[in-house]
């Protein structure tokens, strides 16, 4: 019965025998049903895109970003339930204030992730607590080192530097699309385009919700600021990535036809 959770699911802190923590994998599960989010880190900066999910056709454009501003040189992406992703917004930037106010200069983007991971991984170790439903994307600028980075940080606490990673239902998707990349020679605006390619690929119009695509990025061109993507450049690559798309559907047609009239 241990397999299935049943008696060894009611706190975080209780192993399976098999040495599973059934609390910590429900917040994973969560994280994975929710809308696509990535980054990647390019030669000239760090870019992160959202498919956030539109629950209803009533939602203003715009509103319930999954993209947050942590501090001037730091952002942040997330998946999963949405009142998480804010409590740990909200912890990124007091430790970001609180760093600054200590030490007089930007934190750095390891000192960044390493405390978030261990709030995370903090309420996987209480009775009283429960894991974040919510995944986290970081992206962030080192002024004193002149270095930008990414990492990602999951549900248990654990946290990995990254070139590019993905979190949510089309984690797996992404991660493929994106070991495709030359990501020694890609830049920031490059980046842009196979990111909005990528979310819409994986999207499914017929099964999944309608969704809108968030843009933000960490570079040269921002000033090193974590901003969101101006909204011209944005329709830009947006739709430049459809037609994309488009072009490779066709050109599969195409090629499926040809096949059809040798047989």
């Amino acid at each position: 019965m241990s397999s299935t959770g049943s008696g060894y699911d009611l706190s975080p802190t209780t192993f399976s025998p098999e040495g599973r923590i059934f609390q910590v994998e429900y917040a994973t599960k969560a994280v994975e049903n929710s809308g696509t989010s990535m980054g990647i880190r390019c030669t000239d900066g760090v870019v992160m895109g959202v498919e956030k999910v539109l629950l209803s056709k009533l939602l203003k454009k715009g509103a319930n970003k999954q993209i947050a501003t942590i501090s001037e040189h730091s952002g942040m992406a997330f998946s999963g339930f949405g009142p998480d992703s804010r409590q740990l917004v909200n912890r990124a930037r007091e430790e970001a204030h609180s760093y600054d106010d200590t030490y007089g200069s930007a934190i750095p983007p390891n000192v960044l992730a390493e405390r978030m991971s261990q709030y995370m991984h903090y309420f996987t170790l209480h009775g009283a607590l429960r894991p974040f439903g919510t995944g986290a994307i970081v992206a962030a600028y080192d002024p004193e080192r002149k270095e930008h980075q990414l990492y990602m940080i999951e549900p248990s606490g654990v946290n990995f530097r990254f070139y590019g990673c993905a979190l949510g239902k089309g984690r797996q998707g992404a991660k493929t699309e994106i070991e495709k990349l030359d990501l020694n020679t890609l830049t920031c605006r490059q980046a842009l385009k196979e990111v909005a390619r990528i979310i819409h690929i994986l999207h499914d119009e017929a099964k999944d919700k309608p969704f809108e695509l968030e843009l933000s990025w960490l570079c040269e061109e921002s000033g090193w600021k974590h901003t969101y993507v101006p909204a011209a450049l944005k329709t830009e690559v947006e739709e430049a990535a459809k037609k994309e798309i488009e072009d490779a559907e066709m050109e599969e047609d195409e090629e499926e036809d040809e096949e059809e009239e040798k047989a």
